[in-house]
């Protein structure tokens, strides 16, 4: 995999459990797969940067065990961890349960199911990684508008058209159109549906970064 960003990290203690799913992860190529022998390792490779999947054992040697590993990544959202255990205390189980982890893996890993779940998890992050760009450029684009700009955008996404957005704002038509004029030109959109489809984007992407942060 190519993507900037989209790399597939195993922080695996066990060296022929860690070169077992390294290899079934790499094989046929697409993939960038990065693996390590425990959290502290990962942790001093400042390689979290660059993770999409994490693969992690919940018994690390060293001072980093699983639940300091979970609460360090934190509310990285965009990072999709999975976990590994062979047996787990209520206080493990509700420790990864509130850290956000998409799921957990018995232990001893089989490769082949470690192949399968993270092959599903990365095509959900190509997926939700594509959305973000479209948001990205969508706000970029409207950031150009002026405040007035905003709001006659609104109004026209509303389904008003130019008296009426005129009437709601005090202004004349002619005004208006000017403004519409403007506001197609600073977005870079050839058309209406254009536009509207940037406004839309641009709500959507707002939308989920509340629901994210108010969770």
């Amino acid at each position: 995999m190519n993507e900037s960003g989209g790399h597939i990290h195993l922080i695996l203690p066990d060296a022929v459990e860690r070169a077992a799913c390294f290899r079934v992860l790499a094989e046929g190529g697409g993939r960038i797969v990065r693996s390590f022998a425990s959290a502290a390792d990962w942790i001093e490779a400042a390689a979290g940067d660059d993770c999409a999947i994490l693969l992690f054992h919940w018994q690390q040697p060293g001072k980093v065990d699983g639940a300091a590993l979970l609460e360090r990544i934190g509310g990285r959202g965009e990072m999709a961890v999975f976990v590994a255990a062979s047996r787990l205390s209520i206080a493990d189980t509700r420790a990864i349960l509130r850290g956000g982890a998409q799921d957990l893996l018995p232990a001893p890993l089989d490769p082949q199911l470690v192949r399968r779940t993270i092959d599903e998890a990365l095509g959900a992050w190509r997926v939700r990684s594509a959305a973000r760009a479209l948001h990205r450029e969508a706000e970029l684009r409207l950031a150009a508008l002026t405040p007035r700009e905003r709001t006659i955008l609104d109004a026209i996404a509303a389904g008003l058209g130019n008296k009426a957005i005129a009437r709601r704002l005090d202004l004349s038509p002619r005004t208006v159109e000017v403004h519409r004029a403007s506001i197609m030109r600073r977005a870079g959109a050839a058309s209406v549906a254009e536009l509207l489809r940037l406004q839309f984007t641009a709500e959507m992407a707002r939308g989920s970064n509340s629901l994210h942060f108010g969770a």
